[in-house]
């Protein structure tokens, strides 16, 4: 079997919700969002997972989901913190939230030994999700495999939400991704660029990226290369050092393909303290259709 490995990013504070959101029970036996998320791995082939945290957040991580899985899967850790920093750069004190996703799979650059599936922690991805990155990966060559949500099943009624807005070819060639904050206003929806700024409008039946990406193990390379430039030409008192404009940045050198992969699934997630009860209400509703089981691990 192709060793598969899930890396879970789980070392955000939860700025826009106020708090540990990634621990929050949504299950009806105490299950996080990440138990769902791990079941649904195991079951589509994945091997191995490991958790990328805050070091002060391991006891509280091991306590309340490693203890459940621990016999079902491989489990890692890495620590998401600055000391992959050169000691010239200094980041400003009153910085408190992580330097990004791309920074934060650098911290586990040392755990990660095959090809590897990312995902965020507070987001429900749905099965279909796993069930396509997985079958991409089992073929995949010298490429990028990001999968594609229609944007009206990833958004949240309590506000803007952060997504990868994705532009692709006829052949499901990605051809740009924009990271950007994108809000319903009046029937219309609006994103603001974060590299830029922009603001333009969003089609109903564009695609986004939720973070549930697939890289050959030596893209790790890439973000390590990146990072210095980043450090050395960033405001970093509030820049991050983001997967999703490192992909765009490969596109545009041509350094691999990345391909686009369709998914049925629906997100469901905690961007927002109001946001957890329709978590909970949908896993219900997935329980009830014999998705998944009431006590999900036995």
């Amino acid at each position: 079997m192709k060793k598969k490995t899930l890396v879970i990013m789980a070392g955000g504070i939860g700025s826009r919700y106020g708090g540990n959101k990634q621990l929050e029970v949504v299950g009806p036996n105490d299950e996080t969002i990440i138990d769902y998320s791990i079941f649904d791995a195991i079951k589509n082939g994945f091997n191995e997972i490991v958790f990328i945290i805050r070091k002060e957040h391991y006891d509280l991580v091991k306590d309340s989901i490693v203890r459940r899985i621990k016999d079902k899967v491989k489990i890692k850790f890495a620590f998401q913190n600055n000391d992959n920093v050169p000691d010239y750069i200094k980041i400003p004190d009153n910085r408190t939230k992580p330097l990004g996703t791309a920074h934060a799979i650098l911290c586990a650059k040392d755990v990660i030994d095959s090809d590897f599936a990312i995902l965020n922690a507070d987001d429900f991805y749905g099965e279909d999700a796993f069930k396509v990155i997985s079958k991409f990966m089992d073929s995949m060559n010298d490429e990028i495999g990001i999968v594609g949500y229609s944007v009206l099943n990833t958004l949240s009624e309590n506000g803007s939400v952060k997504r990868g807005i994705l532009k692709e070819d006829n052949n499901g060639n990605l051809l740009e991704i924009r990271e950007s904050s994108i809000r319903n206003e009046n029937n219309e929806l609006i994103a603001i660029d974060l590299v830029t700024n922009e603001e333009f409008k969003v089609n109903n039946n564009d695609k986004v990226s939720m973070n549930m990406i697939a890289f050959p193990k030596h893209f790790l390379n890439y973000i390590e290369d990146n990072f210095i430039s980043f450090l050395e030409n960033s405001n970093l008192e509030k820049d991050e050092y983001l997967i999703p404009v490192l992909i765009d940045k490969v596109i545009k050198e041509n350094k691999m393909n990345v391909k686009v992969i369709d998914t049925s699934a629906k997100w469901v997630g905690i961007t927002y303290k109001e946001d957890k009860m329709s978590v909970v209400n949908y896993i219900n509703s997935l329980i009830e259709d014999g998705k998944y089981n009431k006590d999900l691990w036995n």
